[in-house]
């Protein structure tokens, strides 16, 4: 897919992973239309980085889900169309920040990381589909996978979890609603810098040996960053143009673990 003069729609943009991808793909000519809600403190900077691409950034709250319609109109208004839709937004509580989940917390889940995502799709997907060469990018966690096991007990709430593994659902389906006309395909990150490491408040909770251990399992031995995501964003969308419905793990290894494997024996026969 060629980028340059393309529309993107990117959730959760007002820092962190979301803004980088907002920044690469402004930076490849695409227009951009942002959304963020808390941190508001971070929206200066996010304006002045981007003030080269003037984009369209609205405040708003993805789960008052009557408030998306006008969403997507205003961006197709402004914009002529819709041809990406980066689905980048969770809540992603840690164990050892907010303890166990009362009944609030895990429905703010659902409604956050899984809900929300879902309302939006179905919204753009007639603009997506009316641009001949769409793309969506479902960014989930791999706590969908190991769930509250290992070292990562501390950081993925079974609520998290299970809202990521019900991400991988949505892809699949999503594909074959999308398709021909629209790739739709899942980026499952890992331990990040900015999601679950040492740019987060839960990382300053942790001793030092729940940190070595977490990196011990990733066999990489080490967190991912914002360019790593920004660079498997960018092949999705410009390179994997045979590829949808497919889920691609960015987590340095930590779902195989750190277990390394040894040398070959010379064996007995």
């Amino acid at each position: 897919m060629n980028l340059q003069g393309k529309t993107a729609l990117v959730l959760g943009s007002v820092k962190g992973i979301g803004k980088g991808i907002g920044l690469a793909l402004a930076r490849e000519g695409v227009k951009l239309a942002l959304t963020y809600y808390d941190w508001e403190e971070s929206l200066p900077g996010l304006e002045a980085d981007l003030s080269f691409a003037n984009p369209y950034i609205q405040r708003i709250n993805l789960l008052e889900i009557k408030r998306i319609p006008d969403l997507i109109q205003n961006i197709v208004q402004r914009f002529g169309g819709l041809d990406i839709l980066i689905n980048n937004m969770e809540r992603g509580g840690w164990p050892i920040v907010h303890g166990p989940y009362v009944e609030d917390q895990w429905d703010l889940e659902m409604a956050t990381t899984l809900r929300a995502k879902r309302w939006v799709f179905e919204e753009a997907l007639p603009h997506l589909k009316a641009s001949g060469n769409g793309a969506v990018i479902n960014l989930s966690s791999i706590a969908g996978v190991v769930g509250r096991s290992g070292p990562a007990d501390v950081i993925f709430n079974d609520g998290y979890a299970a809202a990521n593994r019900g991400i991988s659902s949505l892809t699949e389906t999503w594909a074959r609603m999308a398709a021909p006309e629209v790739r739709v395909n899942e980026l499952m990150l890992g331990l990040m810098e900015t999601r679950h490491g040492k740019d987060t408040r839960g990382w300053g909770l942790l001793t030092e040996n729940r940190k070595q251990a977490l990196l011990d399992h990733t066999l990489l031995d080490r967190m991912g960053s914002i360019d790593d995501v920004v660079r498997a964003v960018l092949f999705i969308l410009k390179d994997a143009t045979f590829m949808t419905g497919t889920m691609i793990r960015l987590d340095g290894g930590y779902v195989l673990g750190g277990e390394k494997t040894g040398p070959m024996p010379k064996g007995v026969v």
